[in-house]
């Protein structure tokens, strides 16, 4: 077994839940929402650029009707009616609808964090603002990248088997913490300061600054969910 110098959590402590309530599996299904709504980057970014469009209500609507249809057969992740997963470490399949949503979860934060960053770099270095254009040629090859690489059950939490699901659930919160909240600043900044070159290296810095501080609260374990859940002892649920 590794050993682990920051704070973890063992599977025999944790209460194993055999159904999910209700209200769980509802609260569940914006985050899935939110999810495939960001799927399409250009219209995301016109989005927070210009405003709502009918083309985003569009999406909206079909991601609705898709998410609700998945929800209610249990095929999103947390809006099942029971837990896939009874305890950490267990070699079952993954299933397909898990790898699906966690690939475009992996999406909407690597995605997007990357190529705010790229455009944040280059406005910094030349004063000029290309993020319209970075993201109408950028955000597919990402897009595929990703999508490839979830197929291929390279990304945490996409992979074919749940056996490392104590360690690599840790990975993919400590990203929704650092990159959820380095963006919130950011979109924070672009509403409150102004559009100068000092405010641009501002942005930059305190973007990638927060991205560091947030990371390595993940990293050693200080953050909800970012702990490694080793074995233990083994327990089955009835």
């Amino acid at each position: 077994m590794l050993s682990y110098t920051i704070k973890v959590e063992y599977a025999h402590d944790r209460k194993i839940r055999t159904r999910n309530k209700a209200v769980y599996r509802v609260a569940h299904w914006p985050i899935w929402i939110w999810v495939f709504f960001l799927a399409p980057g250009p219209l995301t970014f016109d989005l927070f650029a210009r405003g709502p469009s009918r083309g985003n209500l569009l999406w909206l609507l079909l991601v609705l009707i898709g998410t609700g249809i998945a929800g209610v057969f249990g095929q999103l992740p947390g809006v099942e009616p029971r837990p896939y997963i009874l305890r950490f470490n267990e070699d079952r399949p993954n299933p397909l609808y898990r790898r699906i949503c966690y690939t475009f979860a992996w999406n909407a934060l690597l995605s997007f964090a990357f190529l705010n960053l790229l455009g944040l770099a280059i406005a910094a270095l030349t004063g000029t603002w290309y993020l319209k254009q970075i993201y109408s040629f950028g955000y597919l090859p990402i897009f595929l990248l990703i999508s490839i690489l979830g197929a291929s059950g390279l990304l945490p939490r996409v992979r074919p088997s749940t056996r490392g699901e104590g360690t690599e659930r840790r990975y993919f919160y400590g990203a929704v913490w650092a990159i959820v909240t380095a963006q919130t600043v950011l979109l924070l900044m672009w509403k409150a300061l102004p559009q100068t070159h000092s405010a641009d290296v501002l942005k930059l810095s305190v973007f990638v600054g927060v991205l560091a501080v947030v990371g390595t609260a993940a990293m050693f374990g200080l953050l909800p969910r970012t702990r490694p859940i080793l074995p233990g002892e083994l327990i089955v649920a009835d």
